[in-house]
C-alpha cells in the first residue's frame, strides 16, 4: 500500500488528508488534520495576508510536518489557493513553508477549476457536468464535457471575502444583501448565460454547499447520513438562504448541520448560489463530496488522464477492499443471483439496470463478517449506507443497503428508506431480495457445489434443479425453507430437486 498526504491551505479552512491506496486498484482516507487559519481575513480590503492569518497558516504548516515526521508520511503534495494567489505578500507564507519542508505549489485558478473537475469525473459516474466549488476567497466554474476539463475559471466570490467586503451589519441590511446580489450577477452572469444554454447537471463541491445541504437534511430528517450525491433542491436552499440572513451569527452557530466556523460568512456563500440558481434556470444542485484535494489524489492513485474506467466499479472496490469476504463464496452466490435473474425473468419483469443491483449486492452481502457473524446482515447494511458510493444514486444506495440487510431472513421493506425510493421500488426491493437470499441459500455449504442451476418456470410452480458432482442436501434443505416467501412474491409453488 502506497501513502499520500495532500496539503489544501485555502482561504478560509487549511486540511492534510491521507490516503492510503493501491494504484489503479482502491483507497481509503486514513486521516485528516484540519484547521479553520481564516488566510483569506482581511484580504479583500488590505491586499495582503494579515500577521494573524500567517500565523494560524504556518502553525498549522508546522503540525502537518510534525505528523508527517511522527508517522513516517515521506510524500507531501501541498498547495494554496485564492488566498495566497491573490495576496501581494504571498511570499511570506511560501518562503517560511519551504523551510520547514512542506513547500507550497500556488495552483492558478484554472488549475484548481480542472483539479475540481477531476474529482467530479472520479466522484460521479456523468459525462458532461457544470462544476461549482466555492470557498473562502474565490469560487470556480468550470465545464466537464465526456469526463474531461472543458474549460474553466476563478471568481472572487468567496464567503470570507464576500462577507467581508459587502455585510457592515449582523444581520446584513436588505441594501447589502441588494449589492451583494448585484456584484455576484456582474462575475457571474455570462457563466449563467452559457448554462442556460448548454444544459448539464450542476455539482457543486466545498465547505460551504455541504454544510448548506446538510442543514436541509436535517430540518427534513433526510434517512441517509451521506452527502455526497444529495440533490438539493433550490426552493429548499432558497428557504434556507432567506432564514440565515435574517438571522445574527451567534443565531446561525446553532443551526443544526452547519459549522460554527462558518457560521459569519455561510449567508454570504448561500446568496452567490442562490443568484446562480436563479439566473441559469437550475432548480437543483447536486452536492460533491469530493472536491480539489480528491482531483489532487487521483493525480497520484490514478495514470493519466487520471479518470477510473468505471467510477461505479471503482468505488464497489473500495468497499470490498475494506472489508475482504471470502471470495470463492461470492463468485458462486454471484453466478447462482444471475442464473435465478435470468431464469425468473418471464415472472419478475424487471428492468435490465436490475441486474447489476442484484450483482452489487451479492458482492457485497457478506461484507458484515469483517464485524461479526452474529447479526452481520444489519452490520453489512450499515457499512454500505456509510461509505460513499460513487456514481450509485441515494436511492439506489439504499435499495443496496437493503438488500444487503434481507440477503438472510427477515421480510424485505423499506423502512425509514423508504423515502428515498421511486414507484414500485418495494416490489423491486422484493423480488431482488428473494432471489439473493435463494442464492445465499444455495451456496450454503460455502463450497460451490451447485455447479449449475436449472430454472424450470410453470403455470403453477418454479423448480430449481440443482447439478454438481456432489448431493447439495444442505443447500435444497435450506432453499426451500424460502418457499412461502417465494410465493407471496412470485405467486408460484417453489420446488427444490438437487440431483
Amino acid at each position: 500500500m502506497a501513502r499520500v498526504g495532500i496539503v489544501d491551505v485555502g482561504s478560509g479552512t487549511a486540511r492534510l488528508v491521507v490516503y492510503e491506496y493501491r494504484p489503479g486498484e482502491s483507497y481509503r482516507l486514513v486521516d485528516e488534520l484540519r484547521e479553520p487559519v481564516r488566510l483569506g481575513e482581511g484580504l479583500a480590503a488590505t491586499s495582503r495576508l494579515a500577521p494573524a492569518a500567517l500565523q494560524r497558516a504556518l502553525g498549522f504548516l508546522a503540525a502537518v510536518r510534525d505528523y508527517a515526521s511522527a508517522t513516517g508520511l515521506e510524500r507531501l503534495d501541498a498547495f494554496a489557493t485564492s488566498a495566497v494567489r491573490s495576496a501581494e505578500n504571498g511570499a511570506e507564507l511560501l518562503e517560511p513553508a519551504r523551510l520547514m519542508g512542506v513547500p507550497l505549489r500556488v495552483l492558478s485558478g484554472e488549475e484548481e477549476a480542472a483539479y475540481g473537475a477531476l474529482a467530479v469525473a472520479g466522484g460521479f459516474d456523468v459525462a458532461d457536468a457544470w462544476v461549482m466549488d466555492l470557498g473562502g476567497g474565490s469560487a470556480q466554474v468550470s465545464r466537464l464535457e465526456e469526463r474531461r476539463f472543458a474549460g474553466g475559471r476563478a471568481y472572487q466570490l468567496g464567503a470570507v471575502r464576500l462577507a467581508e467586503r459587502f455585510f457592515d451589519h449582523d444581520p446584513p441590511r436588505a441594501r447589502e444583501v441588494k449589492k451583494l446580489r448585484r456584484h455576484v450577477l456582474s462575475l457571474l452572469g455570462e457563466a449563467a448565460a452559457e448554462m442556460r444554454q448548454k444544459r448539464a447537471p450542476l455539482i457543486a463541491m466545498g465547505g460551504t454547499i455541504r454544510n448548506l445541504a446538510r442543514a436541509v437534511q436535517r430540518q427534513h430528517r433526510y434517512p441517509l447520513e451521506r452527502l455526497h450525491g444529495y440533490r438539493l433542491q433550490a426552493d429548499d436552499l432558497a428557504a434556507l438562504g432567506e432564514r440565515l440572513l435574517g438571522m445574527s451569527a451567534a443565531q446561525r452557530r446553532r443551526v443544526s448541520g452547519l459549522s460554527a466556523d462558518r457560521a459569519d460568512v455561510i449567508h454570504a456563500g448561500a446568496l452567490v448560489y442562490l443568484t446562480l440558481l436563479e439566473q441559469s434556470g437550475y432548480d437543483e444542485v447536486t452536492i460533491s463530496g469530493f472536491g480539489v484535494r480528491e482531483g489532487a489524489f487521483f493525480r497520484h492513485f490514478l495514470p493519466a488522464p487520471h479518470l477510473p474506467a468505471d467510477v461505479r466499479e471503482l468505488h464497489l472496490r473500495n468497499l470490498e477492499a475494506r472489508f475482504p469476504q471470502q471470495q470463492l463464496h461470492i463468485k458462486s452466490v454471484r453466478r447462482l443471483a444471475a442464473a435465478l435473474w435470468s431464469g425468473l425473468e418471464p415472472l419478475h419483469r424487471l428492468p435490465a439496470a436490475s441486474r447489476e443491483l442484484l450483482d452489487a449486492a451479492a458482492r457485497l452481502h457478506d461484507i458484515g463478517l469483517g464485524i461479526d457473524f452474529y447479526d452481520h446482515h444489519k452490520h453489512g447494511a450499515y457499512l454500505v449506507l456509510n461509505h460513499v458510493l460513487g456514481g450509485w444514486s441515494h436511492r439506489e444506495q439504499a435499495l443496496l443497503a437493503l438488500l444487503v440487510r434481507y440477503h438472510r431472513k427477515g421480510k424485505p421493506r423499506p423502512g425509514a428508506y423508504g423515502a428515498l425510493l421511486a414507484d414500485g421500488d418495494e416490489e423491486l426491493l422484493a423480488k431482488l431480495a428473494v432471489m439473493l437470499r435463494l442464492a445465499e441459500h444455495l451456496e450454503r455449504a460455502r463450497s460451490g457445489r451447485v455447479n449449475e442451476l436449472a430454472v424450470e418456470v410453470s403455470s403453477e410452480s418454479v423448480t430449481l434443479r440443482l447439478r454438481g458432482p456432489h448431493n447439495a442436501w444442505v443447500e435444497a434443505w435450506e432453499t426451500q425453507k424460502d418457499a412461502a416467501l417465494f410465493r407471496r412474491v412470485f405467486g408460484r409453488r417453489l420446488i427444490v430437486a438437487a440431483q
